[in-house]
């Protein structure tokens, strides 16, 4: 979501070089340190800056950069002695810098983190005593405006640490600044939300961010409503998992949390049977992403390990781009469940139909031959163009189906058994008058074998939409069904009326009304699936 980031305050350096002492500048510092205790890169290119590492800390390099610092030249001439890298259990950086045979500790991290470990502030004339509640005002007011704040300080040394592996946890800092940067969402993304939440689809917020941040981002992107709970990790942290339990169902922001809440927070979710969706992107969001139903690394910024844990890598680390697979998977899985809906129907009805001549103890209504051209003109092209079906305009507007649900529901369950026996009662029908009719036992069974192609060609129209008439969805909005349908009726037809395949299927011409009866009978499933979904419609729920 990150894209651009806005620093609150500004140093620039004197252009005469009439500064007489900069290392004792406040802001100057804040900026340097910003600079030192980072592992980021940013390149200043033909086309413009390009970053390399954290995005929060190339941020700070691009402020310093905008202040007039060189952040390669200020790393070079400040010696790395020693690093601690950044860790959301820590909150905070160090870096142990010696610059000529000055040694310095610089710290950046979280401000209630950093001002813990402080005593005084830096002044334009030197060290003060620290206010600490003035300083953490100042930065609590920052971040009800969606900032990201930061504190700097820093520690003059005696000399290089003796053990540069294993830094103890400073203490006796000086306190230099507050760096604010701004995190829009990308564009899309509060759109994206809302859609989600149409869709049935609760979104969370889990972040290491201030919890004033976190709220201000939250609301903007209407993940919350303004007077919306929202949990720190120490609150989680005084909660048992019965507790957490309940305040997962009423919070949607948690804040200033560690890889280990969010597990937490993940197994309290499944608790319920909600299936868990969750991103990650550090070492230690492997467990989160390895517990949650589904795990989604980022593919920019994400480490190894995250993305190996994970189910789904997002190429772009953009959360637009999960709203848009929520919307092709339920397109798949509808369209999946719209072609085993057909073809069950349509070879369900062809079953019962040669079942209940047996029965009955007509001659048998189809020969081998036949039953194999009417799996190719009856399921050979209309399953495949299926799955190019568009999604229906309701699609995201559905809430999620039930985690024990099949591939088909129980209502079409329920309409498969009714469109399969009026298919067959239809073809049995068609059988038994053309047999009276003409006493030829081809040409009924010919009227059977056209009957059953032609219902199954209707009844695909019927099995685009679960609850939506066929009359309300476009024919050419699926070229590739209509062209599908097309081919096997004209396939169908050829094979009557050309001598070869006649011989080969043992098929008749059929008469003009006769067509007209098989027409008429075959329409009967429209009629009655059309009635079937005005009776099973959706009530509205008072």
């Amino acid at each position: 979501m990150r894209e651009v980031w806005t620093l609150e305050g500004t140093w620039s350096p004197p252009v005469d070089g009439t500064d007489p002492a900069p290392e004792i500048s406040p802001l100057y510092l804040t900026l340097l340190a910003g600079v030192l205790t980072n592992e980021a890169h940013v390149y200043v290119s033909g086309g413009g800056l390009e970053f390399q590492g954290d995005p929060t800390e190339a941020a700070l390099l691009v402020s310093a950069l905008r202040a007039g610092l060189d952040p390669e030249a200020e790393r070079r001439e400040h010696v790395s002695l020693a690093e601690l890298p950044f860790e959301s259990e820590r909150r905070y950086s160090a870096s142990v810098r010696r610059k000529g045979d000055v040694c310095h500790l610089y710290v950046k991290g979280a401000p209630e983190r950093v001002l813990a470990m402080c005593d005084r502030a830096l002044g334009s004339e030197g060290p003060y005593a620290l206010d600490a509640r003035a300083v953490q005002r100042a930065a609590d007011e920052m971040a009800s405006r969606g900032l990201r704040v930061l504190a700097m300080a820093y520690r003059p040394l005696e000399g290089p640490p003796p053990d540069p592996e294993h830094l103890p946890e400073p203490e006796g800092l000086v306190f230099l600044g507050l760096q604010g940067m701004l995190d829009p969402p990308r564009p899309g993304v509060k759109e994206a939300i809302a859609g989600c939440q149409r869709a049935g689809i609760r979104v969370v917020m889990v972040t290491g961010d201030h919890a004033r941040t976190a709220r201000a981002i939250g609301q903007a992107l209407g993940i919350s409503a303004h007077d919306g709970p929202v949990l720190t990790g120490v609150d989680l942290d005084a909660m048992s998992d019965a507790e957490l339990r309940e305040a997962v169902r009423r919070t949607s922001i948690f804040a200033r949390v560690s890889p280990q809440h969010k597990l937490r927070i993940v197994r309290a979710l499944q608790s319920y049977g909600e299936v868990v969706a969750i991103t990650g992107d550090g070492v230690n969001d492997a467990p989160a992403l390895k517990a949650a139903d589904v795990g989604v690394a980022m593919g920019l910024s994400g480490t190894d390990v995250a993305r190996e844990a994970a189910d789904i890598v997002l190429a772009d680390d953009n959360f637009v781009s999960i709203y848009a697979a929520v919307e092709e998977g339920r397109i798949t899985f509808d369209n999946l469940r719209k072609a085993t809906f057909y073809l069950l129907s349509a070879g369900l009805a062809a079953v019962l139909a040669l079942l209940a001549s047996l029965v009955l103890r007509w001659p048998p209504l189809l020969l081998p031959a036949q039953i194999l051209w009417l799996n190719m003109v009856m399921d050979g092209f209309q399953d495949v163009a299926m799955a190019f079906e568009p999604g229906e305009e309701d699609m995201l507007r559905r809430p999620p189906r039930r985690r024990d649900e099949g591939i088909l529901s129980r209502l079409l369950w329920e309409r498969l058994a009714l469109s399969a026996v009026v298919m067959a009662a239809g073809t049995l029908f068609m059988f038994h008058w053309e047999m009276e009719d003409s006493g030829s036992l081809e040409r009924a069974r010919t009227a059977a074998l056209t009957t059953l192609t032609l219902f199954s060609n209707l009844h695909v129209g019927n099995a685009r939409s679960e609850r939506v008439s066929a009359f309300r969805r476009s024919p050419f909005s699926n070229r590739f069904l209509l062209f599908a349908v097309a081919l096997a009726l004209a396939m169908h037809i050829g094979a009557m009326y050309f001598p070869p395949t006649q011989f080969v299927l043992r098929l008749t011409p059929l008469g003009p009304d006769t067509w007209a009866k098989m027409v008429a009978v075959a329409a009967s499933i429209v009629v009655v699936v059309e009635l079937h979904k005005w009776l099973r419609r959706p009530r509205p729920r008072r």
